[in-house]
């Protein structure tokens, strides 16, 4: 096991060939006047792609995150990217946050020194954290899985290594989607070595264990059918990738029009924008993200977590319980969310907050509101 530091790769190259094949891309056509009717708006796509092909600089935000400490562990045969930030304050706590598909480590740059240094931002210094904010296998410089069987489960056992190595033998744990999957992990296998979880999201497939008898309280059945609705009209693409994640690919990764309509569609449909997703993200800020897929190849390993989830969902099986303590911050715009009682089933939740705005990509959206949510819930736990 090893960690060495990282510096983020940058080539001229590539960037040349993204704008080349982006000047070649074959529109496809459009019913008129139908907008975001049946997916992404052509208008849309056609400006954000010239912005990118034109305009976005790619190098700038590459010289941008290098002002963060990035590095490299090495182990179990997989090389995993990380950021380490020490936090400011008098006894700062560990803790690690995973982030969640169609994202990356980006989605936590905003909330990072937040978390890092309170007291710039209105808050407490001995609120800090050291914050430790990996990329997960197959997604940006982490390296993609070569073999089968990389789920939650064994990225959960990479974390508790990766946080020994760096010197945390206890630390506290944050997520949202697949990252909300990890943590929940990390509670569940690994309590011995965590202070207390904190979710933006309840994993998809959780599913607390049910005696045959067991009789659900109404919001619970309510979010249940909600649920099932919700996968009906809007779950294609988690079905695809479930299932087929390698067909999709071939697509994705050689047209980067069809990767930024994938993933964009995603930010406007997931996020608290009402629509219009530059109210919430700028064109760099989304681009970023894509970009970061694009230059790193990543879209098939990343979709394929997908398959590898299914094969092991979270079903918490007869006596199988989250013991450590458990915070909750419910994003309005992050559905479907289950009820407290459906939690509470399989969670020792100690905190849970109604955020008042707010979508998917809570870190990046709205980082002083999650920030502040993680301060207090892990005060009472700090040593």
């Amino acid at each position: 096991m090893t960690i060495e530091p990282f510096s983020l790769p940058y080539s001229e190259s590539a960037v040349q060939d993204l704008r080349a094949r982006l000047a070649r891309t074959r529109w496809p056509d459009e019913i008129p006047g139908s907008a975001w009717q049946y997916g992404m708006s052509l208008d849309y796509m056609q400006e954000l792609c010239r912005y990118w092909q034109e305009q976005f600089d790619w190098q700038a935000q590459i010289k941008r995150w290098s002002s963060l400490h990035h590095y490299r562990y090495q182990a179990q045969g997989i090389g995993i990217h990380f950021i380490h930030e020490r936090g400011k304050g008098p006894n700062p706590m560990p803790l690690i946050i995973t982030h969640g598909w169609p994202g990356s480590f980006l989605e936590m740059l905003k909330i990072i020194p937040m978390l890092t240094d309170p007291e710039s931002f209105g808050g407490d210094p001995a609120d800090s954290f050291d914050v430790v904010v990996p990329s997960l296998p197959g997604f940006g410089f982490s390296d993609r899985p070569t073999q089968p069987g990389m789920n939650n489960f064994r990225t959960a056992e990479l974390w508790v290594e990766l946080m020994k190595e760096l010197g945390y033998d206890r630390f506290a744990a944050q997520g949202g989607d697949f990252g909300a999957g990890v943590t929940t992990i990390l509670g569940l296998r690994h309590a011995e070595h965590i202070l207390g979880i904190h979710l933006n999201y309840s994993p998809g497939s959780y599913r607390p264990y049910l005696e045959p008898d067991t009789k659900l309280a109404p919001v619970e059945q309510a979010f249940l059918d909600e649920d099932k609705r919700w996968y009906e009209k809007s779950g294609a693409y988690d079905h695809i990738q479930t299932t087929h994640p390698q067909t999709l690919a071939y697509g994705l990764n050689d047209s980067p029009a069809a990767l930024a309509a994938w993933i964009v569609e995603k930010f406007r449909d997931w996020a608290d924008c009402e629509g219009d997703v530059e109210r919430r993200f700028t064109k760099d800020e989304l681009l970023s993200n894509v970009t970061l897929y694009w230059m790193t190849e990543t879209i098939h390993s990343s979709c394929r977590l997908y398959y590898e989830y299914s094969k092991a969902p979270v079903h918490f099986q007869k006596g199988e319980y989250v013991t450590v303590p458990c915070g909750i911050a419910r994003f309005p715009k992050e559905a479907p969310f289950p009820p407290r009682e459906w939690i509470e089933r399989g969670y020792n939740i100690q905190h849970w907050t109604e955020m008042p705005r707010g979508g998917h990509f809570a870190a990046a959206e709205q980082p002083e509101l999650l920030a502040k949510d993680i301060r207090e819930f892990f005060r009472s736990l700090r040593p």
